[in-house]
């Protein structure tokens, strides 16, 4: 792992970024019924990716680390969830979809990855 100075040097943050500007740029697509709704439910779960993986990097714990990295992968299902309802009510194309799940599946992994970085680095402490 090249060296990390911030939280945005981390490749799941990145990702979760990525995840974010995606939804942020597909809600827009949205009907105007739906702003209070799935909008903005979709666009806090997104946020939470990588909000929580900043501010589990300011916790100078592992195992405080691990937990908040762990909130960010399940917003990252919930915003999966959401991009499902939001094709169900056909608010999105099924390649807008696909193109979604792709970006969260690369997140999943490396926010995965991390996750037993960290482990591994709190079981040698």
């Amino acid at each position: 792992m090249s060296q990390v100075k911030t939280f945005e040097d981390l490749e799941c943050w990145k990702s979760g970024r990525e995840v974010r500007l995606y939804v942020s740029k597909l809600s827009k697509k949205f009907p105007k019924e739906e702003t209070y709704v799935l909008k903005n439910n979709m666009k806090r779960a997104a946020y939470s990716i990588t909000n929580n993986i900043a501010e589990g990097y300011g916790r100078f714990h592992y195992k405080e680390y691990i937990q908040y990295c762990r909130t960010s992968r399940g917003s990252l299902y919930e915003v999966l969830d959401q991009l499902i309802i939001a094709f169900d009510e056909e608010y999105i194309s099924e390649s807008d979809l696909k193109q979604g799940r792709e970006l969260i599946e690369k997140t999943l992994a490396l926010t995965n990855g991390f996750i037993n970085y960290l482990e591994k680095q709190k079981e040698k402490n």
